[in-house]
């Protein structure tokens, strides 16, 4: 393995990068300097987790059936039908 600091196209082996993690300080602080490994300074959630907003608000008609759907399963819940295992049952 390369000095710290210096370049190599040689990938470690596991034996190698446990060896330095076993021996790292795990409450070192980072360096000013340091560089994220993808190259980038991340957020604080990445886009694949979270998307942006859509931006349209949703149309009338189908918030209506949303909260009818919504309504009808709560509604069923509280006269004591199961749907959680997709058919309706007497719970």
């Amino acid at each position: 393995m390369e000095p710290a600091g210096q370049l190599s196209d040689e990938r470690p082996s596991d034996e190698e990068l446990a060896a330095l993690a076993l021996a790292a300080d795990p409450d070192a602080p980072l360096a000013a300097d340091a560089v994220a490994w993808l190259g980038a300074p991340m957020g604080l959630l990445p886009g694949w987790y979270m998307g942006a907003t859509s931006g349209h608000s949703a149309s009338r008609g189908r918030r209506i059936v949303t909260l009818a759907l919504a309504a009808g399963l709560v509604g069923g819940c509280a006269l004591g039908l199961c749907v959680t295992s997709g058919w309706v049952q007497l719970a």
